[in-house]
């Protein structure tokens, strides 16, 4: 089969590779009919993230159909339709007995990372009965694949780890797929005020497509923004949506005393953090990496009606043409490119 090969830091490859096999009973193996690639995957080709090794299929999230499962698999049968989770789960740990799929001892994040991914004609599902989701017919591949990574982990570690209220105003620091997903998630609990910073005003322009009520250029005066509609207090809840020290300080300076700044971004390189500013202000600051335990709800809602994913994605690509398509994605200030979906047929 052919798959998206990472080849070290910089370097990539659409490559011929032997094709995946069960190599546990808990094990599916899926055609893969639509994928994306993910900001971590421009991180991982960055150098950001070392444990990814040159060989490694990138890639963690797709919609497939189910080829070939183990004895160990329950709830899959050969032609499921179903979305692959970027988390991998095997459900006995500590840490999957408590909902932290995340933390998963045996899984977590893998796919793309320590195992091969999905940007491939075909993958290997590891805990395929915890980790991947039957998708109902109406759910379209495009609509489902964004479930796989993007909404799960803006609303868990967004929204949810920020505790966004009604009444809240929101500032969202970075305007790109996850950033956009976060400020249509957070719209669910009713905040006075989402407020999106980026440097590029395409994505602003999207932002305010998705919710925010107000919108800044990061190399204007963010803060002022923030101030005038918070009576000078700062906001409530500060979303780093990009991963670079910048914005997690930026974050820092923008919300208001006993306020909350989550963290969603893969950072690369340290931060500083300024507890001569922060240790009297009572601020909270929340790291994670997503759990996915609310992919069952976000699917429900994308079911209903509720949740509008046709906007994010923004350029279509056949698989094959999957690195001209990490070019586009990689340039998002000059392409427009939000989300870039690849599809086997």
């Amino acid at each position: 089969m052919k798959a998206l090969v990472y080849g070290g830091p910089g370097e990539k490859s659409w490559s011929e590779i032997p094709d995946p096999t069960i190599v546990d009973p808990r094990d599916a193996i899926i055609q893969v009919d639509a994928v994306t690639i993910c900001g971590t995957d421009l991180h991982i080709l960055g150098g950001d993230v070392p444990e990814v090794q040159p060989g490694r299929v990138l890639g963690h999230e797709a919609v497939g159909t189910v080829v070939a499962v183990g004895d160990g698999v329950a709830g899959l049968k050969v032609g499921d339709r179903v979305l692959a989770s970027c988390i991998s789960a095997c459900g006995v740990c500590r840490y999957c007995r408590e909902g932290a799929y995340g933390q998963c001892l045996g899984g977590g994040w893998i796919l793309g990372h320590t195992v091969d991914g999905v940007q491939a004609e075909y993958a290997r599902i590891p805990f395929a009965d915890l980790s991947t989701y039957r998708l109902p017919e109406q759910v379209p591949d495009e609509a489902a694949v964004l479930l796989a990574d993007i909404l799960p982990t803006s609303y868990e570690v967004g929204v949810l780890n920020g505790r966004v209220r009604p009444g809240d105003t929101v500032v969202v620091v970075g305007a790109g797929p996850i950033g956009l997903a976060a400020i249509q998630t957070a719209r669910l609990y009713s905040p006075a005020h989402i407020v999106a910073v980026d440097k590029a005003q395409s994505r602003l322009d999207a932002a305010k497509r998705f919710g925010a009520d107000l919108t800044v250029l990061a190399d204007d005066d963010p803060l002022e923004v923030v101030r005038s509609v918070t009576d000078g207090l700062g906001a409530d809840v500060a979303v780093e949506a990009v991963g670079v020290p910048a914005t997690f300080e930026l974050c820092t300076t923008l919300v208001r005393p006993g306020g909350r700044v989550a963290n969603i971004g893969v950072h690369g390189k340290p931060a500083t953090l300024h507890l001569e500013r922060l240790w009297i202000r009572d601020i909270t600051i929340t790291t994670g990496l997503v759990d996915t335990r609310t992919t069952p709800t976000l699917l429900n809602m994308l079911v209903a009606g509720q949740l509008d994913t046709a906007h994010m994605v923004t350029h279509r690509y056949r698989l094959d043409e999957i690195v001209e398509a990490y070019d586009v994605f990689a340039r998002p200030a000059e392409t427009g490119a939000l989300k870039v979906v690849l599809t086997r047929r």
